[in-house]
């Protein structure tokens, strides 16, 4: 028998985090018309397989148009929260598992809000698309709201990343090749983390720093005034959540993320964005140290 163990990297991403996927299911809205296609194929001497008429049976009615951008909002959520693993699962650190849990409740709550509005509205809605619809307009066309409310759907799926052994009886050069590939597979990933790691902390100390400077605006009477440029909570709240997050997840042990973190984490102790927006001193201070990190962020990191 030969053994073929799991890279370390892999064990060690299966005990800091989680594989994470939401699946967001929303009605499309559409249905294909056999008879207006034909009536134009027919019109314009084509084939009939040349072209096809679907219909928008909501006209792109808002309440339809809410739940579809929405849909758009949680994937970019998503995006922002995890790091990519393969086309159907993201990572996530399990340091910030509540705090997502707790997002997620909430773009729950706001999904299934868009959709009971569409659903509690939509038999008005269909009485509106006899008048858009004109001559197209065919009530069979349209579900029940039993059928549209079963044709949302919005879940969450969370699974443990895998950390069982290949034992297999197979000869030692297959053996080290399928070693050798998985952990050029996993070496990627965690590269790929580690430098997403480090270009999202590169971003919020540049919106930050951008933020505490000033603009000059040109007076008609030639004199210049200087304009102190808006700072948000949530760019501070976004980058003490970096802070605390790659504290304990830093899968490649960078030591210059992590010089980079504790020196940001620092610069902002205490510091809120009101205080930024009252303070010259403060905005000068925090605008100076994380000009000071960014200084030495490419030369201390390896991953920048």
């Amino acid at each position: 028998m030969n053994e073929l163990k799991m890279p370390e990297h892999l064990i060690s991403l299966a005990s800091s985090a989680v594989l994470i996927s939401v699946d967001i299911s929303v009605w499309s809205a559409t249905k294909q018309d056999r008879g207006i296609s034909d009536e134009v194929t027919t019109a314009k001497n084509a084939d009939k397989s040349a072209g096809r008429y679907v219909k928008n049976l909501l006209a792109n009615h808002p309440s339809h148009k809410a739940v579809v951008n929405y849909r758009q909002t949680i994937y970019n959520w998503l995006q922002r929260r995890t790091y990519r693993w393969n086309q159907s699962q993201q990572l996530l650190p399990s340091i910030d598992m509540p705090k997502f849990k707790q997002e997620y409740h909430e773009h729950q709550v706001a999904f299934h809000a868009l959709v009971d509005s569409l659903i509690d509205n939509y038999d008005s809605i269909v009485s509106d698309m006899a008048f858009k619809q004109g001559d197209m307009f065919n009530r069979s066309d349209y579900p029940t709201k039993e059928q549209v409310a079963s044709k949302f759907s919005l879940n969450l799926y969370v699974s443990e990343v895998p950390t069982n052994d290949f034992r297999c009886g197979i000869a030692q050069d297959i053996a080290e090749d399928l070693f050798n590939n998985l952990s050029s597979q996993t070496k990627t990933i965690i590269d790929n983390i580690a430098s997403d790691q480090a270009q999202r902390l590169v971003d919020v100390m540049e919106s930050i720093t951008h933020c505490c400077g000033v603009d000059e605006i040109d007076l008609e009477n030639g004199e210049v005034r200087t304009k102190r440029r808006k700072i948000y909570d949530t760019t501070i709240q976004k980058a003490l959540e970096m802070c605390e997050s790659f504290k304990r997840f830093n899968l490649k042990n960078d030591s210059g993320l992590e010089q980079a973190r504790a020196s940001l984490e620092k610069v902002l102790r205490g510091v809120s964005a009101e205080d930024i927006r009252d303070s010259d001193a403060v905005r000068h201070h925090v605008k100076e140290g994380i000009d000071d990190i960014l200084s030495k962020f490419g030369s201390f990191s390896s991953i920048v």
